[in-house]
């Protein structure tokens, strides 16, 4: 999925993405609490705005600036195929409706994509201080300490993972989720359905998921947790079995040794 990390992308780069990141993180753990936000639609829709705005008022401008001429996805919920060159694809509030409703499950990412590749990313828990990192070719890491994927190799043995990647998916990507949850719910051992996917694949990238798997297109949940999992040695293709790419229309993340077994299933759904 990735090239060797470039010359520029040294761990200066990294320690100074992971520390805007971090005071990002700050901010957002300071708008959290321990009890839901907003009753209606419309104002719950407010509050996740409101932790966005705060968030990138703080981590936007930083960002760009460490890498000059790169350019900013403006939709955090959109999908395809990027223009050439240097963009940060990043979520602000990751799990944004988790924090809303009071819940733990959350985190701010960034990720620096060079013409639809990940080749840089930092994934920061404020709750927790747990710092995901990783380049391309340089491995992963969670606080400095060496990430490797699962070693399973039975697909009946695997806790895998899927989940929603946005509101208002079309009605066939929902039936396809329906069916292929029951799928792996057959071939699997257990089968773990939540938002956000990034926090998903940090757990494949650590070795304690075995797979994680999702119908949609959406970047910025996707290319943190794809470079995550190529460098802990795992297996990132979309559901053709080609390598993933931010242009890619579906995703599938796994340990090596149960990879084809997963693909295998959700291909033909």
């Amino acid at each position: 999925m990735t090239t060797a990390m470039p010359f520029d992308l040294d761990a200066t780069l990294l320690s100074a993405v992971t520390a805007v990141l971090k005071d990002a993180g700050a901010t957002l753990r300071e708008r959290h609490t321990t009890h839901a936000r907003g009753v209606s639609l419309g104002e719950v829709v407010g509050e996740i705005h409101a932790n966005d705005d705060a968030v990138l008022a703080v981590m936007r401008e930083p960002l760009i600036n460490l890498r000059p001429g790169s350019r900013w996805v403006e939709d955090e919920l959109a999908g395809g195929a990027l223009p050439a060159g240097e963009w940060w694809v990043c979520d602000p509030a990751e799990g944004n409706i988790n924090h809303v409703h009071g819940m733990p499950d959350w985190a701010v990412t960034a990720t620096l994509v060079r013409d639809n590749q990940p080749v840089l990313t930092v994934v920061h828990l404020p709750l927790t201080g747990e710092t995901y990192t990783a380049t391309a070719g340089g491995g992963a890491h969670l606080n400095g300490r060496r990430l490797t994927v699962s070693a399973k190799d039975d697909l009946g043995a695997a806790l895998i993972g899927t989940g929603q990647a946005r509101p208002g998916e079309s009605t066939d990507t929902f039936r396809r989720i329906g069916a292929s949850v029951t799928a792996m719910l057959t071939a699997g051992l257990v089968v773990r359905v939540s938002v956000p996917a990034t926090l998903q694949l940090i757990h494949v990238a650590a070795g304690r998921m075995d797979a994680f798997w999702q119908y949609s297109d959406v970047r910025s949940g996707l290319a943190a947790g794809a470079l995550l999992v190529t460098e802990a040695g795992g297996t990132v293709t979309d559901l053709d079995g080609k390598p993933w790419n931010a242009g890619s229309r579906d995703f599938l993340a796994a340990a090596p040794a149960i990879h084809t077994s997963a693909l295998d299933i959700l291909s033909a759904i």
